[in-house]
């Protein structure tokens, strides 16, 4: 595998940082390259030769955090096929240690001046996440598309509580309120 130049590390992370400080102004459809390039401190030539626009950084980046929380939401099933929700360790929730590590990009998502479409490519990647995952475990009964868009929303209407709390939770706190919700969801 070829190892990524440093430079090139280090200069995408002052493109995503500049893109980040827009997107807390403005649409990213209103945000231009020269802008961006300011404030990375970088010139058009460098944000050419990585992207051929913006919204190219833009998906770059989205891609980038849709992994993470991909791998966060798959990190209880590394000790477990099943999980049941009486069983359920909070410790080895990791979704909330995600939004933690992303909350920049998360309060501009859920910040109400943003544009509906981010909410919508979000809950459009976690439900997939879901319905994959209910595929694998999931019961023939059951509308996977309705039940996981079902959970995608709880995921992200805890997430936006959160985020109107100003994330004062801490993640393991969230974690151990996620386990106490399911257990209360699913009591007999």
């Amino acid at each position: 595998m070829k190892q990524l130049d440093l430079r090139i590390i280090k200069t995408k992370e002052s493109l995503k940082e500049a893109l980040m400080l827009l997107l807390k102004e403005k649409a990213l459809n209103s945000i231009s390259v020269t802008e961006i390039c300011r404030l990375a401190k970088v010139n058009r030539g460098t944000f050419y030769t990585h992207y051929g626009q913006v919204e190219n950084l833009f998906e770059e980046y989205f891609k980038e955090i849709m992994q993470n929380l991909k791998d966060s939401y798959l990190e209880p099933y590394k000790y477990a096929w099943t999980i049941h929700t009486e069983e359920l360790n909070p410790a080895t929730i990791r979704i909330f240690h995600h939004i933690e590590k992303y909350e920049e990009f998360y309060r501009i998502v859920f910040s109400k001046t943003a544009p509906l479409n981010y909410y919508y490519l979000l809950f459009d990647h976690l439900q997939q996440l879901l319905d994959e995952d209910m595929r694998l475990h999931g019961n023939d009964k059951i509308d996977t598309g309705m039940l996981s868009a079902y959970q995608a929303n709880a995921i992200l209407g805890l997430v936006i509580e959160w985020h109107r709390q100003d994330f004062k939770q801490t993640a393991e706190e969230m974690n151990k309120l996620l386990v106490e919700l399911l257990k209360y969801i699913t009591r007999p």
